[in-house]
């Protein structure tokens, strides 16, 4: 059972873990907190977003931040899956006798960042399969426990950009969550700029230790989650497939492939964590919509449909949350509407144009609606 104690703790924990990184990483607040949450219920992270926007700087922050052992693989064409994990190397004793000896990738670590991780092929990618699901590491029939905790930080520039590669499926779904990182506004790239004319390196001091980690996660699995909050979670997973029985009409319309049991895990395990950062003791249907952004969008596979009509995942989980609050008697978020950013702005036009032409008729008066029409040829 959790104590008020407890929850005091974590709390005064989150508190220092952000202000701590804020020292470092201008704006990206949704990406940071999502960064944060991930780490305490024990996911991996993928940050997707153009080049020079920070994704690097913020993992290495983190590394800083819960004073764990770091380490850096630069993802290129020519990674081997050797060179993540590690491989047996020839030595030879005092006696001249040759033996094997396994030589640790710069996998057995912490805190990984994997930097770039779609410029390597997939062969590649897909050694962090086993270390990002069951946190060992096998090379030739041997399997070795890597030390805890253990988090993946992936950075990926977005699949148009040249020279990447898709991840595997398999692979995306080993990611609790995948964030995307915008470009700054004007005025968190004045203070960017005048942040790195100071110093380029990252000044955040340690406010949390592997332990202390450990133990923030074991209070956030205590929190307790009501049975139609669960089933709602669930069903919200369950909508993303077209074939299922709770299937939603923006599935059945714009998805190939669903989310997988995975999502439905990882949705529950961050929100507990949302909700004790929200000073609750309990999960809400609030903190469901809210992380299924980052849980779902990169688990769906959108059919021919959605790519003709421009129809991006987060539209799709939008209609999905709104069919779903509707159902459920729930009041729907301000973002869950059917209606996508393109649908909402030609309508705003629509209403616009409609306004004016009104506007405009009542100020000629009948006189210029005659005149209009003559102008025409119409009667």
């Amino acid at each position: 059972m959790v104590a008020e104690k407890d929850i005091a703790q974590f709390s005064e924990q989150c508190k220092n873990i952000f202000t701590q990184v804020q020292r470092d990483v201008i704006g990206q607040k949704e990406v940071v907190e999502g960064t944060i949450i991930a780490m305490i219920a024990g996911g991996n992270v993928l940050l997707e977003g153009v080049p020079g926007v920070g994704k690097t700087r913020l993992v290495r922050s983190l590394g800083r931040v819960f004073n764990l052992p770091f380490s850096r693989i630069q993802f290129t064409p020519d990674l081997m899956p050797a060179d993540v994990t590690g491989t047996n190397i020839v030595v030879k004793d005092e006696k001249g006798n040759s033996s094997f000896q396994f030589q640790p990738g710069p996998i057995f670590s912490n805190i990984i960042l994997a930097d770039e991780i779609n410029r390597a092929t997939p062969k590649t990618q897909s050694a962090l399969l086993e270390a990002m699901q069951e946190h060992t590491v096998t090379v030739m029939g041997v399997s070795r426990k890597l030390n805890e905790p253990f988090f993946v930080l992936a950075t990926q520039n977005p699949i148009e950009q040249d020279g990447t590669y898709p991840l595997p499926e398999a692979q995306m779904d080993r990611f609790m969550f995948k964030l995307i990182v915008h470009n700054p506004s004007l005025d968190e790239l004045m203070e960017i700029v005048d942040m790195t004319q100071k110093t380029m390196a990252e000044v955040a001091d340690a406010a949390c230790s592997g332990e202390q980690l450990l133990k923030m996660r074991a209070t956030a699995n205590q929190i307790p989650v009501a049975k139609d909050v669960m089933r709602y979670a669930m069903t919200l997973c369950s909508s993303t497939h077209p074939d299922s029985d709770c299937a939603s009409d923006a599935a059945k319309k714009y998805i190939r492939l669903g989310a997988s049991p995975r999502a439905g895990q990882a949705l529950i395990s961050a929100a507990k964590v949302k909700a004790l950062l929200n000073g609750r003791f309990n999960v809400a249907y609030s903190d469901i919509n809210e992380l299924a952004y980052s849980i779902l969008r990169h688990r769906m596979k959108m059919n021919f449909e959605a790519i003709a009509d421009r129809i991006a995942p987060d539209d799709v989980i939008t209609m999905i949350i709104a069919e779903l609050c509707k159902k459920y008697d729930l009041k729907a978020p301000v973002a869950a509407s059917s209606l996508s950013v393109k649908e909402e702005e030609k309508a705003d036009v629509d209403s616009t144009v409609s306004t004016d032409d009104t506007a405009n008729d009542s100020a000629e008066g009948e006189d210029g609606k005659k005149a209009k029409r003559k102008k025409f040829g119409r009667k």
